[in-house]
């Protein structure tokens, strides 16, 4: 690994957008009860509760239930390591208090040692059967992400032995297998068994942990990537992406080309040729052919849990080769998708962000929903601070332009970022360093930049890099030195892959959308947790008309706001009224639309 990350304690968030969002996130976990979260455990496993179980896919009759108590340790656990406070702590200890109980008590029920689950060991039986069943690995991964995090995080000293006693029960089960059987099982959905037993490995050196890892390679996906070749169109997205997560952490743990270059080929596919202009990618769940988007700006477009999960395999991308494409990625799907994810008002997350035009953001409930993407929602807005800075020996990458504050222990240097961005176009970079030190300072310069300029201490710095770099800055740093960046952003217009008749207008990496108003708007809060063929999906929408002219044209008739960052008018060009164009992270409780068709 050429660059690594920070961790999360290192870095604090300072006012603006993600700390907003972050604050809300924090609200709701502490908001929900971890024994209602614990309930369907202890029923599995014979013990007393009198708590009530939520609903959704937490429901004591969905297959799916316990999921979301994996993604809620891990989510507390990120929280506490993002802000120090020791509620979210606490969370973490009751729900790891609670699994150790159940997972002690579980072989009284007739189940194997170390089965740590919310529902009836025989839902791996019919796995491994080819019967239907709600993808029980799936869930699994999540509880043991959890335990891993909450040791990782929180020190939590029963973790570790919860979690290792489940891998053995998991080891008990795929060593009954041969390899043919085992293939057949990863036909269903399992989540990120193999990040998470490479994980563990990197944690207990057991070799067993990292060949349980290699078992959950689901080959007949993967041997194409291997090969250069992409063979996605109709799998099922999320499903896949996990899969090359934990190919890159096998990477990292053992130094196979094959696996880097697997996941690199697979990211590459992804980022530049399958995803919409927020960064998210699939309709309906699935890949489709990249030359039929066209087909598919619907109101089941963008699963918000995809972008969670190649904004993880970025990171490790970024990591082996640090490059500015791959956090001009990650910054496209983090402002656009992930930040536009969160309801401002109630905190709640969406499922599928739709870009059908004149659709509705659709939010889960906060008792009656716990899909997979209110768990990784949860997790989102607990880490944002994860990327924002990574670091070398000596050097120091500055990615995102987020208002934060770094303390980097190992220099003794603290790196305070202020910055209005994307609302402005300048952030700036005070040091505060213990003694004189020399590093590279290392500032994104995004491709969709222009004439950047830098000054240090009010002095310009001259650079020769071109936009979709880094500008370096070796020198050695004093305290209280000062930086000042500066990334002039503009309009423009990118059209849908395969599509020019549609685009969407940007300012920087922004994507601006149309406000479309709020008549017949239905309720936007789903608790059906059949979200897929939810009613409101299908809900009329009123026609979007196309717009007249170039996409040149409609930028020129594109108005700023006065007193209202990154906020025009839109008039002209075939509208029969002026439409009000904002960042669509900034859109909530309203029609709108993303692409528009030209005429």
């Amino acid at each position: 690994m050429t660059a690594h990350p920070f961790d999360l304690t290192c870095v604090r968030l300072l006012d603006g957008a993600f700390k907003a969002a972050m604050e809300r996130d924090a609200a709701y976990l502490l908001q929900l009860d971890p024994d209602r979260l614990l309930h369907t455990f202890y029923l599995n496993a014979g013990l007393p509760t009198t708590a009530q179980p939520y609903g959704g896919w937490e429901a004591p009759e969905v297959e799916l239930r316990g999921h979301f108590a994996g993604h809620y340790v891990t989510a507390c656990a990120l929280m506490y390591a993002s802000t120090g406070d020791d509620r979210f702590k606490a969370r973490v200890d009751h729900m790891v208090a609670g699994f150790a109980s159940v997972q002690a008590a579980l072989p009284s029920q007739g189940y194997n040692p170390g089965y740590l689950s919310a529902f009836p060991e025989s839902y791996f039986d019919r796995v491994e059967g080819r019967f239907p069943v709600w993808a029980p690995y799936y869930t699994l991964h999540k509880i043991m992400a959890g335990l891993l995090d909450a040791h990782l995080h929180c020190s939590n000293p029963q973790a570790l032995p919860v979690l290792e006693r489940c891998a053995d029960w998991v080891k008990f089960r795929v060593d009954n297998l041969t390899y043919e059987q085992m293939q057949i099982t990863l036909l269903m959905e399992f989540g990120g068994m193999n990040e998470v037993f490479a994980n563990l490995y990197a944690v207990t050196k057991n070799p067993e942990h990292l060949r349980l890892s290699f078992a959950f390679n689901d080959d007949v996906v993967l041997d194409p990537l291997k090969q250069g070749s992409d063979q996605m169109d109709r799998l099922h997205a999320n499903t896949q992406i996990p899969k090359l997560i934990g190919l890159a952490r096998q990477y990292e743990l053992t130094g196979d080309p094959v696996l880097r270059d697997a996941a690199k080929f697979f990211w590459e596919r992804v980022a530049h040729y399958r995803s919409y202009v927020i960064g998210g990618h699939s309709d309906d769940e699935l890949f489709f052919p990249v030359h039929r988007f066209a087909d598919h700006l619907t109101s089941v477009s963008a699963e918000t849990c995809n972008t969670y999960n190649m904004l993880k395999l970025t990171r490790h991308l970024f990591a082996w080769e640090p490059s500015a494409e791959a956090m001009d990625f990650y910054e496209r799907g983090l402002f656009n998708h992930i930040l536009a994810s969160q309801d401002p008002e109630t905190g709640m997350m969406l499922y599928f962000c739709s870009l059908k035009p004149g659709h509705v953001k659709v939010y889960s409930a906060p008792e009656h929903s716990f899909w997979c993407c209110t768990g990784t929602g949860v997790e989102n807005h607990a880490k944002y601070a994860d990327t924002i800075y990574y670091h070398a020996d000596d050097a120091l990458y500055v990615n995102l332009f987020i208002a934060s504050e770094l303390t980097w222990d190992a220099r003794q240097v603290t790196v305070r970022q202020e910055t209005q961005f994307p609302d402005s176009d300048t952030t700036h970079l005070t040091l505060r360093c213990a003694q004189t030190t020399r590093f590279a300072l290392k500032l994104r310069y995004p491709a969709w930049a222009t004439g950047a300029s830098v000054q240090i201490n009010g002095v310009n710095e001259p650079f020769n890099v071109e936009p979709g770099s880094y500008i370096s800055l070796d020198r050695e740093w004093h305290d209280g030195d000062q930086i000042d960046f500066r990334l002039p952003m503009r309009l423009h217009a990118e059209p849908l892959p395969g599509a020019a008749d549609h685009i969407a207008l940007l300012y920087g990496p922004i994507v601006l959308a149309g406000a479309l108003g709020t008549e017949n708007m239905p309720n936007v809060y789903l608790e059906d947790p059949n979200t897929r063929n939810a009613a409101i999906n299908w809900h009329p929408a009123p026609p979007v008309p196309p717009l007249q002219g170039s996409a040149q044209s409609v930028l020129e008739q594109l108005h700023p706001v006065a007193g209202q960052p990154l906020t025009y008018q839109l008039s002209g060009v075939g509208l029969p009224h002026a439409v009000q164009i904002l960042p669509f992270y900034k859109l909530h409780h309203q029609r709108y639309t993303i692409y528009w068709q030209l005429k």
